[in-house]
């Protein structure tokens, strides 16, 4: 089979199954990983796939610099799986007698369900849902940050208030998060949205970044918590293999959490 053959053949597969993985396409077309590698690296070059780890997705469309919210039954909803890993690995950085930000975002909220019980500590969150819903737990000494509430927020508060009163506090780590992550760091869609980002980034020893795939390799309006002030990037399989790579020579660890669980589960 000719090179071009073989790619037009991969796009086929990229297309039926919405991914492709280089172990398979190895054993499919008797060929070396690395060739295949480099099959994919061509194609990415050319705009028709990109490349994650261990293999490709379809290329998508970059997104608009400034999008509106989710509504909250999407944005508080069960998640997708990589989601749900990223957010069940973030939860496990908490240990015995920590201090920790949590803030209103989807993936944010997503970590509650995998909090420990058996152990104590203590959160800070600038979200009355994350606030409502972590109050009644024994283990947990839980702080609301206040300041103005906005209708269009899901409950998140992020005005100068907020950022005066987060600045008062010293903690454990921050999980940190924004509408886009690439080599130059987290963004987001409002100034004020990244001003409190960074107020947090701040006060946190160890700031662990909670990205999903969707959200590697762009960026959105406005720069909040800078690449150098993140210490671990938890992301999933299908980021961006160049993105990633970009990252990781700023970022001392990236993580990817489905490929963990998966180790874990073996």
């Amino acid at each position: 089979m000719l090179a071009e053959q073989r790619r037009q053949k991969i796009l086929e597969l990229l297309q039926a199954e919405g991914r492709v993985i280089a172990k398979d396409l190895s054993e499919q077309f008797q060929m070396s990983i690395d060739s295949i590698r480099r099959d994919l690296t061509i194609m990415e070059d050319q705009g028709t796939l990109q490349k994650t780890y261990g293999g490709a997705i379809p290329l998508a469309e970059s997104p608009k610099v400034r999008t509106l919210p989710q509504g909250e039954a999407r944005r508080y909803g069960e998640g997708e799986a990589h989601q749900n890993a990223i957010s069940k690995l973030a939860a496990s950085y908490i240990h015995e007698n920590d201090t920790v930000f949590i803030g209103g975002a989807g993936i944010q909220y997503g970590m509650l369900k995998y909090l420990r019980d058996d152990i104590p500590f203590t959160v800070v969150t600038n979200s009355i849902k994350i606030a409502e819903a972590i109050r009644k737990k024994e283990n947990i000494a839980a702080y609301l940050i206040g300041g103005r509430l906005r209708a269009e927020s899901a409950g998140s508060i992020i005005d100068t208030i907020a950022i005066e009163m987060i600045s008062k506090f010293t903690l454990d780590i921050g999980f940190v998060t924004g509408g886009s992550l690439d080599a130059v760091g987290l963004s987001t869609a409002t100034p004020e949205g990244a001003a409190f980002a960074r107020a947090v980034a701040r006060v946190s020893r160890r700031n662990i970044c909670l990205a999903p795939h969707e959200k590697v390799g762009h960026r959105m309006f406005i720069s909040s918590i800078p690449i150098e002030e993140i210490d671990i990037v938890l992301t999933d399989v299908a980021s961006s293999e160049t993105a990633v790579k970009e990252i990781e020579k700023k970022v001392a660890t990236v993580v990817y959490a489905d490929k963990a669980s998966d180790e874990i589960n073996q």
